[in-house]
């Protein structure tokens, strides 16, 4: 068995952390890491999985040309271990604090002076023919991510809202001037579809039926027939937030559901520390591991009794 998918029974339910971190992505790891050698008591809760252990190559890592998401979970994992932080490979239900905070699992509770929440979001995939066959090499979700990698390329812009529109512009003025957009379910305000026209996007409106290519990407074909020819794809279908068992803390939000954090990425609860796509912040691995690093330092000197 893969020591990733393992359950490090060293992490007891009657022992008190001096940090909980749920979520083992690049911020959770960034924090652990920092705590470990800080010789702090650090305990991760992760359930495994996560956006960047699905992608495929990140290149936009300093130091790394390209290296899979899933190697930079796995050498983070084995560097918390080297630092003593305890791994707990389950799902955590319920975060509650009364003194000090309690940490539910489906299989235990544990207590903490502080919690570290870096469980991030989950992209919404249509039910598209073929798309994993594509996904992370030519069907992205991530301009800041994977635009680079669509240059010159055919590229079809899919998507079910106005943020598909702007994704289409920016991708034509940023990286190929061979772009077209398709609109699942949804029709662009008055004005813009002219706008396409002259920025040379080709529009396209229906329901994508299947991906075709035999090993390389070749077009979107529609549920009407229509063919909608394609080497890449950068797709916007929203996303759903990891953080169901945050339901019974009263957390200050934004107007799209983000948790407002302060500085060091501390939400409105005091000791409850958000980093990644879960705050209001930008989503990458290099911001993630940046807020993580932030919130254990900050967590650190405030253990100090002095």
């Amino acid at each position: 068995m893969d020591d990733d998918n393992q359950k490090d029974d060293t992490a007891k339910g009657d022992d008190v952390f001096d940090c909980i971190v749920i979520g083992g992505g690049p911020g959770g790891l960034q924090a652990v890491v920092y705590l470990g050698r800080y010789n702090r008591k650090a305990l991760l809760i992760d359930r495994g999985g996560g956006r960047t252990a699905h992608a495929k190559s990140i290149e936009n890592l300093l130091t790394h040309a390209s290296i899979p998401g899933r190697k930079i979970i796995e050498l983070g994992m084995a560097q918390a271990r080297s630092f003593n932080v305890r791994i707990d490979r389950s799902t955590v239900t319920a975060v509650r604090k009364q003194q000090r905070f309690t940490v539910t699992t489906r299989e235990a509770a544990y207590h903490a002076e502080y919690v570290i929440v870096a469980t991030g979001i989950a992209d919404i995939l249509p039910p598209i023919e073929n798309l994993h066959q594509f996904f992370s090499t030519s069907y992205f979700t991530c301009v800041d991510c994977d635009g680079y990698k669509t240059r010159g390329k055919k590229l079809a812009v899919m998507g079910d809202a106005f943020e598909s529109v702007r994704i289409a512009f920016a991708m034509r003025r940023l990286y190929t001037d061979q772009v077209v957009l398709v609109l699942v379910s949804y029709e662009p305000p008055a004005g813009y579809a002219e706008e396409l026209r002259e920025e040379g996007i080709g529009l396209y409106q229906g329901t994508p039926a299947r991906i075709t290519g035999a090993g390389r990407m070749e077009a979107i074909e529609l549920v009407d027939g229509t063919r909608v020819p394609c080497e890449m794809i950068m797709a916007n279908f929203g996303f759903t937030r990891n953080d169901g068992f945050l339901k019974d803390l009263d957390l200050k939000r934004a107007a799209n559901g983000s948790i407002i954090v302060n500085h060091v990425y501390e939400s409105s609860l005091s000791g409850l520390f958000v980093v990644g796509p879960l705050n209001t912040g930008n989503d990458q691995v290099a911001i993630a591991m940046g807020q993580g690093a932030a919130a254990a330092i900050d967590i650190n000197k405030r253990l100090f009794d002095f």
